[in-house]
C-alpha cells in the first residue's frame, strides 16, 4: 500500500478514531460534574478534574468495541504515528500541572486548549476536515471562553463542541464508506 492507502486505511478501520472522541463526551460531562460541585477549594476540584480525564483509553477501547471500531490498527504502519499524535498531549500537560497550582482557576481552560491542540496531526492522518477545524475551533474559542468565564461554562462548550464533533465524525466516517464501497464495486 501506499502513503494515501494506508491513510484511508486507517481512517477506515479505525473510524476515524470516533471512539476517543465519544469517550472524551464523557470525560468532558465528567469535568463538567466536578466544575459544578459545591467544593470550595479549587486545587481538589483541579486533582479531581485530573483524576476523571484519565480513563480515556480504557473507556474509548471499550467503545471501541460498541462501535465496532479497531482501537488500535495494529498492522498498519501508521498507526505507531497516530500513537505519536497522541501521546505529545501527556508532554503538554506538564503545563496543565504548572497551571494547577499557579492559576488554578484557569486549569480546565488549559486543559480543553490542549486537547484541541492535539486533534490537530489527525486531521492529516486520517484526511479528516473534522479534526483538522475542530482542532483549531476548540482551541481558539476555549482560550477566549475561559478567559472570560469560568470552568463550568469551558465545560459545557468542550460537551458541545465534543457532540458536534462526534456528529461530524460519524458523517465522514459514512461517506469513507461510501467512497470506498463505491470504488469496490466499479
Amino acid at each position: 500500500m501506499n502513503l494515501d492507502e494506508l491513510r484511508t486505511d486507517i481512517a477506515k478501520r479505525g473510524k476515524k478514531g470516533l471512539h476517543f472522541i465519544i469517550a472524551s463526551v464523557f470525560i468532558w460531562c465528567a469535568v463538567l460534574v466536578v466544575a459544578l460541585l459545591p467544593i470550595e477549594d479549587i486545587l481538589t476540584k483541579n486533582l479531581l478534574t485530573f483524576c476523571f480525564t484519565a480513563p480515556i483509553p480504557p473507556l474509548a477501547y471499550m467503545i471501541s468495541k460498541i462501535i465496532k471500531a479497531e482501537f488500535s490498527v495494529k498492522d498498519n504502519p501508521l498507526n505507531k504515528l497516530g500513537i505519536l499524535f497522541s501521546a505529545n498531549q501527556f508532554l503538554y500537560l506538564l503545563i496543565a500541572m504548572w497551571v494547577y497550582p499557579t492559576v488554578p482557576n484557569k486549569m480546565v481552560m488549559v486543559l480543553a486548549i490542549i486537547f484541541g491542540a492535539h486533534l490537530l496531526p489527525f486531521g492529516w492522518l486520517y484526511k479528516s476536515k473534522a479534526y483538522s477545524v475542530m482542532s483549531v475551533l476548540i482551541s481558539f474559542t476555549t482560550i477566549i471562553i475561559g478567559i472570560m468565564f469560568n470552568a463550568a461554562v469551558v465545560s459545557i462548550v468542550m460537551v458541545i463542541f465534543e457532540i458536534i464533533f462526534c456528529i461530524w465524525l460519524m458523517l465522514e466516517n459514512k461517506s469513507l464508506n461510501k467512497k470506498n464501497g463505491h470504488n469496490l464495486t466499479n
